[in-house]
């Protein structure tokens, strides 16, 4: 197989450049105003790859000096004291952000639960009105994962607008805000999913295809169009391709785009991991702070 064409996307990078951004704003809002933006996890249960996600990001946020939070409840916990400490959380004024990690356990109800917190404080950017300001082009806080994927695409091709853009999966979390926010770019959207007739001819119409379909390695190299941009959301755990290793139980995480194929046509892509989970958290931190400017009314 010949040399890869494509430039990777580091997320590590970039991921940096806004920590180091958000930390020099914190301190200047501390300094100036006396505010010190507060971040609220909320971990219900013991799952493990949520409890490495809640841990990484309070470490994240106190190292860029924010007020940092967890909240840990019993996987038994009920829907009655996870909607309390919700409660509390929005009242309290040293909190401008809760995250409640998901998924939650499955007796609790998350729709309820993202409902209830305040949209102002919806660092997650999941609340509907959070969905129906971006829908309107309006400031929201938006999910992390696209605007995260939002800051690549700017740093890496520039301007975007004109291009043609296509989205592959329609979840609330990522699909359908990344639509949104390529649609503000000025780019010409399509959302693609497991639905979409002859998924391949549509993706190769793309000049920025963005993978968020959570299959492993689904999009392949002749998909994409030559010298596209490529944006791989996935995050999916599947076994060595070495049968030794795989014989042994052992696993990586790979994106929903065949990483290899892709990388020998796009002109731009993104690895998993060390792309776009990396922009996911510094994201977190961004959005916090945005939300404690919003809310002490500093510009």
């Amino acid at each position: 197989m010949s040399e890869p064409t494509a430039k990777i996307i580091d997320g590590k990078v970039y991921a940096e450049r806004v920590r180091n951004r958000v930390a020099e704003e914190v301190a200047r809002l501390r300094a100036d105003y006396n505010l010190q933006p507060g971040l609220a996890v909320v971990l219900v249960g013991d799952d493990p790859a949520s409890q490495i996600y809640v841990r990484s990001k309070g470490e994240h946020s106190l190292a860029v000096g924010m007020h940092s939070v967890t909240h840990r409840l019993p996987a038994d916990a009920s829907q009655h004291e996870l909607l309390r400490l919700v409660g509390e959380l929005n009242a309290d004024p040293a909190i401008h952000g809760i995250l409640v990690q998901l998924p939650l356990p499955k007796h609790l109800d998350e729709q309820a639960v993202i409902a209830a917190i305040s949209p102002d404080k919806d660092v997650d950017g999941l609340h509907v009105v959070n969905a129906g300001r971006l829908a309107n082009g309006v400031p929201a806080l938006t999910p992390c994962t696209p605007l995260g994927s939002m800051i690549l695409l700017r740093e890496t091709v520039g301007d975007l607008a004109g291009k043609r853009a296509v989205v592959v999966g329609r979840s609330v979390l990522v699909g359908r805000p990344m639509a949104q926010l390529l649609l503000q770019a000025d780019c010409t959207v399509t959302i693609a999913h497991s639905r979409t007739q002859d998924l391949p001819a549509v993706c190769r119409e793309a000049d920025i295809l963005v993978a968020a379909v959570g299959r492993p390695r689904m999009i392949r190299g002749d998909w994409i169009k030559p010298g596209a941009a490529v944006i791989d959301v996935g995050i999916n755990r599947v076994p060595f391709d070495d049968p030794v290793k795989a014989a042994a139980g052992r696993t990586k995480v790979v994106g929903d785009v065949n990483f290899k194929e892709a990388a020998q046509v796009a002109g731009w892509i993104t690895p998993a991991p060390g792309g776009v989970g990396l922009m996911t958290v510094a994201v977190l931190l961004q959005n916090t702070l945005t939300a404690a400017k919003r809310i002490a009314g500093i510009g």
